[in-house]
């Protein structure tokens, strides 16, 4: 079994980057839950609504929460965070929310990605918010399920880190910083 002991530095600063992550995402949660309810609180949904919402819910499940989330977005997130709490400047720590998502102190490609990714999602609320309910509530299941997702792979992969399993390797660092782990890797 992998060894559980940890730099307590470390996992104070890689824990304050993902709850800084885990408050965003959760937020979303709970404010779209509601929304969420509402179709069927108060019964607006006709029998395909319900087998459209219900597969939308399984499909999210999947292709965000899994997919998206599970394999690509968390393990990222939490790279960033442990290799924050070992190499903490006062400026990544302040900025961790952005730092741990790579918004922030990435490779010019990967801030690209995010920020483009950012926008797109902006774009997609806007859109959201001009539909009606049931819609909306659709919809909004779907993101909830997702998120909801997102957030228990985020802790669970930390987790699994601070019970002696190596971190996600971080790949999207600047072309520096990247070089410099390398060779201290390598030493």
């Amino acid at each position: 079994m992998p060894s559980a002991r940890r730099n307590p530095r470390v996992v104070l600063v890689a824990s304050w980057g993902l709850l800084l992550v885990t408050l965003l995402l959760m937020r979303a949660v709970v404010s779209l839950t509601p929304l969420a309810l509402e179709p069927w609180l108060h019964r607006q949904m006709t029998g395909f609504q319900i087998a459209l919402y219900i597969g939308w819910l399984f499909f999210n499940a999947y292709a965000e929460g899994y997919r998206a989330f599970q394999l690509k977005f968390s393990p990222r997130v939490v790279g960033r965070a442990v290799h924050l709490g070992h190499h903490p400047r006062p400026l990544h720590v302040v900025l961790a929310l952005f730092y741990c998502m790579s918004l922030y102190h990435a490779s010019r490609r990967q801030l690209i990605a995010r920020w483009g990714f950012v926008v797109a999602l902006v774009a997609l609320i806007i859109g959201v918010h001009q539909l009606s309910q049931p819609w909306r509530g659709i919809v909004d299941g779907g993101v909830v399920v997702g998120l909801a997702w997102g957030v228990a792979a985020i802790w669970w992969i930390f987790a699994r880190y601070l019970l002696g399993h190596p971190a996600p390797v971080v790949t999207d660092l600047p072309q520096s910083e990247a070089a410099a782990l390398g060779a201290s890797l390598a030493a």
